[in-house]
């Protein structure tokens, strides 16, 4: 049985003459049609339900929460005290006076049936069709790049290890020096993460290779351990963002390779990778003037992470493991999108 908000109510009425700093929020509802992606979420959400017992929310109210919760970096906790306590939140949700918000408990069980259904990317696909027919993802480019998340749950002290398979003494010094050996996971270690070196510092955490249109707009996502090199994940991310065919895709010199090239080329996508030099052969100068021109488009989907990371307290990881930690991901991509679509709108109708 599904909880929906209440019907208006008198104090409703009143306060719905009170003039709320609630402009982002109205542009947002009147960008995006919110019954696709209440859809597409309730293939998972509605899973279960049953006729009796307590009513559960309105799967948009729950969505909602949790675009506040990234928008304003709150935790579950803050973001159900915040709903119950701002006019504007509580509107935005879809919420009435007398309709409390949901708990955190609430808010972290959609969460994780969402992840587990794999809806994460499926919604932010829906969100930027949405927004390209708006006008304001275009995909006549793609940026690729990778950011590391760092996890806090990093282990701490030396390594202890468990031997897997019991030594055989008998059958010689070999064997037992070859007997498997597995890293004991600590407790509160996230065990999915890794530790990777990046320009002289260690990470333990998570890579999240991003594509992004031209404006820095987040396209796709993929996640893996931070341990993954960039070279080996340019054709995932690519597919999921379903580019036209000759869109020129733009990247660092980490990405070039003569696979990826070959990726590209077996797509149908043109070819945008800076070029890297190699031990005993320079960059030539003509060389040199491609990344120059390269570098003037590619340069924008940093700007894309810095301002996850300034905007949304992006960078760290809030959750335990890859498939969380990558929800987490896309939901920073759709936050960031949605924040930046009215001023978007506003600048082409300038143009």
């Amino acid at each position: 049985m599904k909880q929906r908000p209440s019907s208006p109510s008198f104090a409703d009425l009143i306060v719905g003459h009170r003039k709320v700093k609630q402009t982002f929020f109205f542009q947002i509802d009147q960008i995006i049609d919110w019954n696709p992606i209440r859809g597409l979420i309730e293939i998972a959400y509605t899973k279960g339900n049953r006729p009796t017992g307590r009513p559960s929310y309105d799967s948009l109210v729950l969505f909602k929460t949790e675009l506040l919760r990234t928008w304003y970096g709150l935790s579950d906790g803050e973001v159900e005290e915040q709903v119950n306590d701002r006019l504007s939140f509580s509107r935005f949700v879809g919420l009435g006076l007398d309709d409390c918000a949901p708990d955190s408990t609430t808010v972290c069980r959609f969460r994780n049936i969402l992840v587990e259904a794999d809806l994460y990317d499926n919604v932010l696909q829906e969100i930027n069709r949405q927004l390209e027919l708006a006008g304001v993802l275009v995909k006549r480019g793609a940026i690729v790049d990778a950011s590391i998340t760092d996890s806090p749950r990093r282990p701490r002290g030396r390594k202890e290890y468990e031997v897997v398979e019991d030594r055989n003494e008998e059958s010689g010094r070999d064997v037992a020096e070859n007997a498997m050996v597995k890293e004991i996971v600590k407790p509160n270690v996230d065990g999915e993460a890794r530790w990777v070196k990046k320009m002289g510092k260690l990470h333990f955490g998570y890579k999240r290779h991003s594509v992004t249109d031209e404006n820095g707009l987040v396209i796709a996502e993929e996640t893996t351990p931070a341990n993954e090199s960039d070279i080996k994940h340019l054709e995932k991310p690519l597919e999921k963002a379903k580019l036209p065919q000759s869109t020129p895709v733009y990247a660092d010199k980490g990405y070039d390779s003569t696979a990826n090239k070959d990726v590209l080329k077996r797509m149908k996508l043109k070819s945008r990778i800076m070029h890297k030099g190699v031990r005993g052969r320079k960059l030539t100068e003509r060389e040199q003037r491609i990344n120059v021109a390269i570098s003037k488009t590619r340069y924008k989907v940093e700007r894309t992470f810095g301002s996850i990371h300034r905007w949304f307290h992006g960078g760290i990881a809030r959750y335990v493991g890859l498939a969380k930690t990558h929800a987490q991901h896309i939901m920073e991509a759709i936050a960031y999108n949605l924040y930046r679509t009215p001023g978007i709108i506003v600048s082409n109708s300038l143009k």
